[in-house]
C-alpha cells in the first residue's frame, strides 16, 4: 500500500438520476403550460352559494265542495187544446164562448145564433162584391124602420124630395156598441182558430182552393174607402121604396147605400175598429 492517500470517487447510483430526471421534467413542461416559471397563476376559489332550506308550507286545505247532481226538472206543459166542433155543430160551441167576448153581453141579443159560421161567410162574400144577403145577415133587423122629411121644392116643382133624416141613423147605434165592445185580440184569435170551419162554409160555396181572409179583408177595405157625400143627401119616392135623388149616388152598390144609411157617425166608428183588426190580420198571415 502506498503512503500517498488514494481517493476513490464513486459513480452516484442509477436511483439518483432517475429522480433528478423527473425533477427536470416536470419544470420544464410547467413552464411550457404556464409560461415563465416565475409567473403565479391564481385560480379563483369556487364558491358556492348554500341553498336555502326547502321550507314545507301547510297543505292549502280546499273547501269541500259538494258536486250535486244536475237534475233537470222539465215540467210537462200540457196544453189542453179544445177540439173544433164540426159546422153543424159550431153554434153551441160559438153560444158558449160569445160572452167572452165583449163586456156588453146585453147586446149579444142583436146576433143570430142559427147557423153563425156560415151566415158570416155568406153575408162577408156578398157584401165583398157589393151586394147584401139580408136573409144570410149575422144581425137581427133594427126595430125601427129608415125615415125620411118630406121637404117643399125650392123651385116650385110639383115633385116632392125628401131630406135625409138624421135622427135615423141611430136604429144602429146598439150595432156600433156591441162592434165598439168586442176585444179585437181576441176576435182575430177566433177567427184563426175558426179558420178550418170558416174554409169548409166558403168551400161550399164553390171555392175550395180560394181563402176567405183574402174576402174578408177585401170587405173591410170596403168600407175604409167609403166616403161619405158632403152634401145633404136628398131622396124621392117614386114608388113605396124612397130613392136618392142624385143620379151617382143611386148607382152605387147596395152594400155601399147601406153605409150611407149608417151615418157619418157610427161609419167612422166602424171604420176605425175595422182599420185595427185589418192590421191584425194581416200581422197574422206575414
Amino acid at each position: 500500500m502506498n503512503d500517498s492517500t488514494e481517493i476513490i470517487q464513486k459513480k452516484p447510483s442509477k436511483a439518483i438520476l432517475v429522480g433528478i430526471i423527473g425533477v427536470l421534467s416536470l419544470l420544464i413542461l410547467s413552464w411550457l403550460f404556464l409560461g415563465q416559471e416565475d409567473k403565479i397563476v391564481e385560480i379563483a376559489p369556487v364558491v358556492v352559494e348554500p341553498i336555502a332550506p326547502v321550507i314545507e308550507e301547510d297543505p292549502v286545505e280546499l273547501e269541500e265542495v259538494i258536486v250535486e247532481p244536475i237534475v233537470e226538472v222539465i215540467e210537462e206543459i200540457v196544453e189542453v187544446i179544445t177540439p173544433l166542433p164540426t159546422l153543424d155543430e159550431s153554434d153551441g160551441w160559438l153560444q158558449e164562448k160569445l160572452p167572452s167576448l165583449t163586456w156588453r153581453k146585453e147586446l149579444l141579443k142583436l146576433v143570430i145564433n142559427e147557423d153563425m159560421i156560415r151566415r158570416f161567410v155568406v153575408f162577408t162574400d156578398n157584401f165583398s162584391q157589393g151586394l147584401i144577403a139580408y136573409e144570410h145577415s149575422p144581425l137581427i133587423a133594427p126595430a125601427t124602420t129608415f125615415s125620411a122629411i118630406e121637404k117643399n121644392s125650392a123651385n116650385n116643382e110639383s115633385k116632392t124630395t125628401w131630406q135625409w133624416d138624421d135622427t135615423s141613423t141611430r136604429r144602429f147605434s146598439l150595432y156600433v156598441d156591441l162592434l165598439r165592445s168586442v176585444d179585437t185580440d181576441s176576435l182575430v184569435e177566433w177567427y184563426i182558430e175558426l179558420k178550418p170551419l170558416i174554409d169548409q162554409a166558403y168551400s161550399e160555396l164553390g171555392y175550395p182552393d180560394d181563402d176567405f181572409t183574402d174576402i174578408l179583408q177585401s170587405t173591410i177595405t170596403r168600407v175604409l174607402d167609403m166616403e161619405l157625400p158632403k152634401e145633404p143627401i136628398e131622396l124621392v119616392r117614386p114608388s113605396v121604396m124612397y130613392r136618392y135623388k142624385n143620379a151617382e149616388t143611386e148607382a152605387l152598390d147596395d152594400a155601399d147605400k147601406l153605409l150611407l144609411r149608417l151615418g157619418k157617425d157610427n161609419l167612422l166608428v166602424i171604420k176605425s175598429i175595422l182599420l185595427e183588426i185589418n192590421e191584425k190580420l194581416a200581422r197574422q198571415r206575414q
